[in-house]
């Protein structure tokens, strides 16, 4: 077996700062713990502030300092979120909580993706977008991996491993801290002289077992290999539901649409856990409760759906940013939450060097989505057949349909002719002279280039047409549909030519 831990040392820092604005990012943050610094990002460390620091301590050592409760629901959240990313590459993914680590069963996903190092570095672009720092080892024991991922920083190789003895060589370093038991008992193993696992093992095993019970034996054999370490795996949840309390409220679309995109990337991990891409989310935005007393409402929910189902973030974000440039916010946002049920199951589409007939629909889909997303969906429409055979009457104007086989006008109906029409017609069908039984344009006689197609309906609603319709041709060779009555209108007349339409 092998064995990748993914670990996130920073995780309950960057959950937190994901809820502030760009500019804030900057600044010195840090967690607040029962009225101490749990954590501290770069810009704290560098003014003094350490882990351990009481709240007053801190604010006099850096005035301007941005800070936060730690909330062990948020950090569940996005640990869930890295979770649904590694489900992606295999499905035997075990999350240990407490320790903010993923540990992930690859040996069957290897081949697959084309060996370790390539599975690494996937793994790595896919946890990229979430924002945060990784460390991560492999190892032929999941101990041993997550061992060596939470001391070993970022992506080193020395972290990887897949044999057992250089796994056991690697340990032999590892501070006894790391394990689980050896925190609890830290002050009386220091006070021994034991502060790595290769001291740890120089003792007899009985006296150790005495000393601090059996639980830091069993630790330290699971992380060798030397008994086994059944994992329980997670499973992704059938639907997706996450909340993002923010860091302040949002009276603008731009700041909801910041914390926003936090979450849509949390729902890209979700579907690309299950191969699967999004097909409609909805996004709720829960406002102050002060704003009930004037007939606010407690929340105000918006809905997107795509005309084909994406797993790609940036296009779901800008489709959101679209809906919400043209929704004023009723009142300040304090949380938001995003749902989503349906996905469509499947490989994405292949790219593609040169453009195909597919790839260009995607991208007429796409402009479909955002003209829809920006004007609303009425305003977008689609041509749609009817079934009659007169022109003027075939067709009808419908709001374009979310579906990717409903963009463009569909195939005529069987029995329409075998001549091509024109999808743009006159309002009103323009009378033309005629000179030589010919049609005649702005004084310049038309060429008739195919016809008749012969039409005649209409009877049982008085609208009678009896029509023999041509394909004709200006001098400059412009392409136009033109008809001419099959019956005069008057005994001794001849049949009246009409224009009724233009190819592109």
């Amino acid at each position: 077996m092998l064995w990748i831990a993914v670990h996130l040392p920073q995780l309950s820092l960057e959950s937190f700062a994901a809820t502030l604005d760009e500019a804030r990012r900057g600044e010195a943050i840090a967690l607040l713990q029962e009225h101490r610094i749990a954590a501290v990002n770069a810009a704290a460390a560098r003014a003094g502030i350490k882990p351990g620091h009481k709240r007053a301590t801190a604010l006099a050592l850096a005035p301007a300092l941005v800070l936060g409760e730690a909330d062990a629901y948020r950090d569940a959240q996005a640990l869930q979120a890295a979770a649904h990313a590694a489900l992606a590459f295999t499905p035997s993914v075990n999350l240990q909580a407490a320790e903010h680590t993923l540990l992930l069963e690859v040996q069957a996903s290897l081949r697959y993706f084309g060996g370790l190092k390539t599975l690494l570095q996937r793994l790595h672009q896919d946890l990229a977008p979430l924002g945060h720092a990784v460390q991560c080892a492999s190892a032929p024991t999941a101990l041993g991996a997550a061992l060596l991922a939470r001391w070993h920083p970022g992506f080193e190789i020395g972290a990887h491993t897949t044999d057992l003895k250089l796994l056991a060589q690697r340990l032999n370093g590892v501070p006894v801290w790391l394990l689980g038991p050896g925190r609890e008992h830290w002050e009386a193993l220091q006070g021994m002289g034991l502060h790595d696992l290769s001291d740890l093992r120089s003792l007899p095993r009985s006296g150790v077992a005495r000393r601090f019970g059996p639980g830091l034996l069993q630790d330290l054999d699971r992380a060798y290999g030397l008994q086994p370490d059944p994992c329980d795996w997670i499973t992704l949840p059938p639907v997706f539901d996450s909340r993002l309390e923010l860091f302040a409220r949002a009276d603008t679309t731009e700041q909801v649409l910041h914390g926003a995109a936090v979450l849509l990337q949390r729902l890209v991990a979700w579907a690309n856990g299950q191969h699967a891409r999004v097909g409609r989310f909805v996004l709720r935005m829960h406002h102050e409760p002060r704003h009930r007393d004037g007939g606010q409402p407690l929340h105000t929910t918006l809905e997107i759906a795509l005309a084909e189902a994406s797993s790609d973030a940036d296009h779901l974000r800008l489709l959101l940013r679209e809906r919400l440039a043209h929704m004023p916010l009723s009142a300040p946002t304090l949380e938001l939450s995003l749902h989503c049920s349906q996905v469509s199951r499947g490989a994405p589409p292949n790219g593609e060097l040169f453009p195909t007939p597919r790839s260009e629909r995607e991208g007429l889909l796409r402009l479909v989505e955002r003209l829809q997303a920006r004007l609303g969906r009425e305003q977008v429409q689609q041509l749609r057949w009817k079934p009659d055979h007169r022109p003027e009457c075939s067709t009808v104007l419908q709001p374009a349909e979310v579906r990717p086989n409903a963009v463009s006008v569909s195939p005529a109906p069987a029995g329409c002719g075998h001549l091509s029409r024109p999808v743009w017609l006159l309002p009103e069908p323009q009378p033309l002279a005629e000179r030589h039984f010919k049609p005649v344009l702005d004084g310049e006689p038309l060429q008739l280039l195919g016809g008749p197609e012969r039409i005649e309906t209409g009877w049982w609603d008085g609208a009678v047409a009896q029509r023999d319709y041509f394909i004709a041709a200006t001098g400059e060779g412009a392409l136009l549909w033109v008809y001419r009555d099959r019956l005069p209108p008057l005994e001794g007349e001849a049949a009246a030519w009409y224009l009724h339409g233009g190819f592109g």
